[in-house]
């Protein structure tokens, strides 16, 4: 185990008083949940934001297949361009997904993109930097991190 539930939500909670500190000047922001878990971690950033952001906030799920990323949809066509967007994920490994799911962006025109994973790994074989991070853990390439939702609340995370 390398997260429980009570730690997990204390990274998500740090990670989302990150988010309102860079984007206080922003008086919205649309936060981008990359289907399965994703989705989750980005409605969890959104209740901490209603809490200390004054702008509004609006959360979107985003579909693919992970294994072959070809067709990215989003739950709700929605004009990205001028605003500030944060595309959500629960691990980000090697940087493909973040990537493909990016997308839906490069067709429009967004203020910002800025990315957030409540676990990182320090691998990369794409060009994607993770701006917010709950926690980052060096890996052996054969080692998968898995996060854990129950009931829409993050319960932890394990490697194996």
């Amino acid at each position: 185990m390398i997260l429980d539930k009570e730690t997990a939500n204390k990274k998500l909670r740090r990670m989302a008083f990150e988010v309102a500190e860079r984007n206080y000047n922003n008086n919205a922001l649309v936060l981008i949940g990359i289907r399965e878990n994703g989705i989750f971690i980005a409605r969890k950033i959104a209740q901490y934001l209603t809490e200390i952001f004054a702008g509004n906030v609006q959360v979107i799920e985003l579909s693919m297949d992970k294994k072959d990323p070809g067709e990215v949809t989003l739950s709700e066509s929605l004009d990205l361009n001028n605003k500030s967007v944060l595309l959500i994920d629960d691990v980000a490994n090697s940087g493909r997904t973040m990537l493909y799911a990016l997308k839906p962006m490069l067709q429009q025109k967004p203020k910002q993109v800025e990315t957030l994973a409540l676990v990182e790994r320090t691998h990369k074989k794409f060009p994607i930097a993770v701006d917010y991070v709950g926690l980052s853990i060096a890996t052996t390439m054969e080692q998968t991190i898995i996060v854990e939702v129950e009931d829409g609340e993050v319960t932890g995370a394990y490697m194996k």
